[in-house]
Order: structure tokens, then sequence, then C-alpha cells
């Protein structure tokens, strides 16, 4: 089996909401790197009581430099992103136990912010509950499928 070569393949894409406001922190040589989590939902039929579930992962994100920056100026708890990027294992010492732990996270390579930037966050937030109340609208009327919209 030795004879056998393997692709290095690492790449990740996801699309979802953060669960919290984005942390910056810079490194001793001055490099940005903002860290995030970003809730990724997946609906899903139970095959027991014929239900529409919804399950969900939280995938904590990675992002450097310059769109470090960006992404603390611009992201907030809620908003929509889309992730491209690798999978990066990293250990470190636990404070509270001293023990070795390990962690999985994406480490961003493009983040593209799927909102528009508006003043009034107040009407963002009343427009992002309108949608998620439409969404669950169509969930609960059976998953039907979203219709092409003609442009």
């Amino acid at each position: 089996m030795s004879g056998v070569r393997l692709p290095e393949q690492n790449q990740v894409m996801l699309t979802g909401r953060l669960t919290r406001d984005p942390d910056i922190f810079f490194t001793q040589q001055g490099t940005a790197k903002c860290f995030f989590s970003v809730a990724v939902n997946q609906n899903y039929k139970d095959k027991a009581s014929g239900e529409w579930k919804q399950q969900t992962t939280y995938v904590p994100v990675v992002v450097w430099r310059e769109a470090a920056q960006r992404c603390k100026d611009r992201l907030r708890k809620g908003s929509p992103v889309h992730i491209e990027g690798r999978l990066r294992s990293r250990d470190f010492e636990d404070k509270k136990t001293g023990g070795k732990r390990t962690v999985l996270e994406v480490e961003a390579r493009r983040v593209q912010f799927l909102a528009t930037e508006e003043k009034d966050s107040s009407s963002s937030g009343a427009a992002a509950a309108a949608a998620q109340q439409g969404a669950e609208a169509e969930e609960s009327a059976g998953g039907a499928e979203i219709e092409e919209v003609p442009f």
C-alpha cells in the first residue's frame, strides 16, 4: 500500500450566520487575526415521525490580515456569510485544566458578506427576522421547493 499516492485536497465551503460578534487579535508581528463561529443549518425529514427538523452545526472560523479587519468592521452576530477555506487543526494548553487540547477550525481564504450594509441596524434586524419567519413558513408548509425566479 505504500505505492498509493493520495491527492492533497483540503477545501471547505460554508454558508451560515455568525453566532456572535467577531473578535480580533494581533500577533506580536502585528498581523490581524479574527475569530468567529458560523451556524450552518441542515433541514431533514425525520423518517420515524415524518416531521421536518433542523440540525445546526457550529463551525469556528479564523480570518487573517486585511480580511480580518474587514470582517471585524462589517460583520455582527447574525450576519449571513459564505466562507471558502481549508480545515486546520491546532493544539493549545487549556488554562483551566492544564491539559493539552486540539481544535479543528476553518482557516478562511475568502469571506463573502451576504447582507448589504445598512445605517439603521434596527431595520436590518427586522428584515432578517421577517426573512427567517418566511423561511420557517415555507418549511412548515411541507418543504416545498423554491420556485424559479425569472430575471
